[in-house]
C-alpha cells in the first residue's frame, strides 16, 4: 500500500465520525459506483503456493486496492483509508478490521470483492463510531485532572483492553493501541504532538506482538499517562523520555574503528561442508513454528539470489526478503512509529528522512565504496544498521541476519554454523560490541574454512577425488 494511503497517521480530528457523515445503507452503492469496482483484476488458476499468485498480488491485486482506496477517499474524505487495515499481517499491522486480509487474499471474483469492500468500510466506520462513544462517555476536563484520576485510570485500562479485543493483540496491535490513546487526548484538548508523546512515554515498547498485555502492564501505562497528563507534572513524576538510541549507533558508527577489523574471509570465496543457516532455521525456527521455519528458508534462498546477481544493498531490497520472513501477502512498509528493544530499554526515533539516512548506510556494505574495510567489518556494520534503523514492526533480527549473510554471499562467503551469531544482542551505544560482532564474523569464516579443508583433505586421502 503507498505510505499515502496509510491509516497510522490520521489524527482524530480526520477520523472523528461527528465531521464525516456516513451512510451505512448506500455504502454498497457508493462502492460499486466508484471507477475501480469495474476493474476487478482476474485471480490466477494456480495453487496458493505458487509464485505467480505473489506476484499478481503485488503487480495487479495490491494497486487495485490502493485505487479502490483512492476513490473512497475522493467520495468520504480521508477518515476512510482505514478499511483495509486488518488483523494481524494484512495490509498494515495489528488492525480492527476482520473482513479484509490483503489483496493477495482478499481479491477474488467481483462480486464477492466488492462485497468485501463494503464490510470492511461498514467495519472500520463501526469501530469509528464505538470510539467516538467512548470519548464522549469519559469526557477529559485537563483543569479537574486530580478529581478525576480514578475515572481517567478505569479510562486508559478500559481503553487499552478494548483495543486488544478488537485487534486479537496480533502482530504490531499496540501500534493502533498507541493511536487510539492519543486520539482520546487529543480529543479533549492535548496538543496532538503532545499526545504522543505521553502515550509513547507511557507505554515505552512494553507491549509486544502476539501477546496480550497483562493486567499489571495496562495498570501501570494508565497510571503512567494520569500522570504525564496532569497540568502540573514534572519530571520528577512523569515517566522520563528515552533517548533516541538511532541518534547513538550512528554516533557510535562513526567513531569504530572498523579498519582494525580483523579479516579471516580474505578475498577467497569460502564454500561450507553444510549450510549452516538452514540448519538453523529447521532445528530452532521450524521447531517454534514450521511456518515461520519456511518463510525464513523461502527468505534466505531469495537473499543468496539477490547476493548472486551482485544486488545493491537497500531498504527496497531487505522489504523483499521481510515479506517472505513474514508471510505477508505485499513487502511490509518502514515502520511510522518510534521503535523499541531490549524490553523498552532502547528507543529508536522516526523522521521523514530515516529511510533515506538507513539505504545510504547500507550502500557502504559494497567493497567498491569502502576498499579499505575488510568484509567482517562490512558485515556486522550492516548488520547492526538493521538493529539501530529497525526499519520493520516486526521481525528486524531475522532481517539483520538475513542482511549480514547477504553481504558475506555477496562475496562468495558462506558459513556452516549461525547460532552464536544469533544469540548475542549488541548495544546502540556500544563500539565494543560492534568490534566484537566483527571478531565473531571472523572466527566463524576461519572456522567455516577450517573444517571445509579438513573435509577435502579427507576426500582426497580416501580416494573422492
Amino acid at each position: 500500500m503507498s505510505t499515502e494511503l496509510s491509516p497510522r497517521d490520521l489524527s482524530w480530528a480526520e477520523v472523528d465520525p461527528a465531521r464525516h457523515p456516513f451512510d451505512s445503507e448506500a455504502a454498497a452503492g457508493v462502492v460499486r459506483s466508484l471507477g475501480p469496482a469495474g476493474r476487478v483484476p482476474r485471480r490466477p488458476d494456480v495453487p496458493v503456493v505458487d509464485q505467480a499468485l505473489y506476484d499478481w498480488g503485488w503487480e495487479e491485486a495490491g494497486p487495485w486496492a490502493d485505487a479502490m482506496t483512492r476513490a473512497l477517499a475522493e467520495h468520504y474524505g480521508s477518515w476512510v483509508v482505514g478499511w483495509r487495515w486488518a488483523h494481524d499481517e494484512g495490509d498494515f499491522d495489528g488492525g480492527p478490521v476482520g473482513s479484509w486480509c490483503s489483496p493477495l487474499h482478499s481479491v477474488t471474483n467481483p462480486d464477492e470483492t466488492l462485497d468485501r469492500v463494503t464490510a470492511a468500510l461498514r467495519e472500520w466506520r463501526e469501530w469509528l463510531e464505538s470510539l467516538a462513544a467512548w470519548f464522549e462517555a469519559y469526557p477529559l476536563d485537563l483543569a479537574g485532572i486530580d478529581d478525576q484520576r480514578i475515572l481517567w485510570d478505569r479510562t486508559a485500562r478500559a481503553l487499552i483492553l478494548h483495543v486488544a479485543d478488537r485487534t486479537g493483540c496480533g502482530s504490531g496491535w499496540y501500534g493502533h493501541c498507541h493511536q487510539i490513546l492519543g486520539w482520546f487526548l487529543s480529543r479533549w484538548g492535548v496538543p496532538v504532538d503532545d499526545a504522543a508523546q505521553m502515550v509513547e512515554q507511557a507505554i515505552g515498547g512494553r507491549f509486544e506482538s502476539w501477546t496480550c498485555p497483562d493486567p499489571v502492564l495496562v495498570e501501570d501505562v494508565a497510571e503512567r499517562l494520569a500522570d504525564a497528563v496532569r497540568p502540573d507534572a514534572t519530571a520528577a513524576t512523569a515517566s522520563p523520555a528515552l533517548p533516541d538510541h538511532l541518534e547513538r549507533w550512528l554516533a557510535v558508527r562513526d567513531s569504530v574503528p572498523w579498519h582494525e577489523a580483523a579479516d579471516g574471509a580474505g578475498s577467497a570465496p569460502v564454500t561450507p561442508v553444510r549450510d549452516g543457516m538452514a540448519d538453523a532455521v529447521r532445528t530452532f525456527d521450524a521447531v517454534l513454528d514450521p511456518s515461520r521455519g519456511q518463510n525464513l528458508l523461502t527468505a534466505l534462498e531469495l537473499m543468496r539470489a539477490d547476493a548472486a546477481r551482485g544486488a545493491g544493498l537497500d531498504f527496497a531490497l531487505i522489504r523483499r526478503w521481510q515479506q517472505h520472513v513474514l508471510g505477508t501477502a505485499t513487502p511490509p512498509p518502514f515502520r511510522r512509529l518510534p521503535a523499541f528493544a531490549k524490553g523498552g530499554r532502547e528507543r529508536y526515533g522516526i523522521a521523514d528522512g530515516t529511510r533515506a539516512r538507513l539505504d545510504a548506510c547500507l550502500a557502504q556494505s559494497a567493497s567498491n565504496t569502502t576498499r579499505s574495510l575488510p568484509l567482517t567489518a562490512r558485515a556486522a556494520r550492516a548488520h547492526l544498521d538493521v538493529c539501530f534503523f529497525h526499519p520493520f514492526d516486526d521481525g528486524n533480527a531475522r532481517s539483520a541476519l538475513l542482511t549480514l549473510l547477504f553481504v558475506l554471499a555477496r562475496e562468495g562467503v558462506a558459513l556452516d554454523g549461525v547460532l552464536l551469531l544469533r544469540r548475542v544482542a549488541y548495544h546502540a551505544d556500544d563500539p565494543h560490541g560492534a568490534l566484537a560482532l566483527t571478531r565473531s564474523i571472523d572466527l566463524h569464516i576461519r572456522e567455516t574454512r577450517r573444517r571445509a579443508d579438513e573435509a577435502a583433505r579427507t576426500r582426497r586421502g580416501s580416494g573422492g577425488g
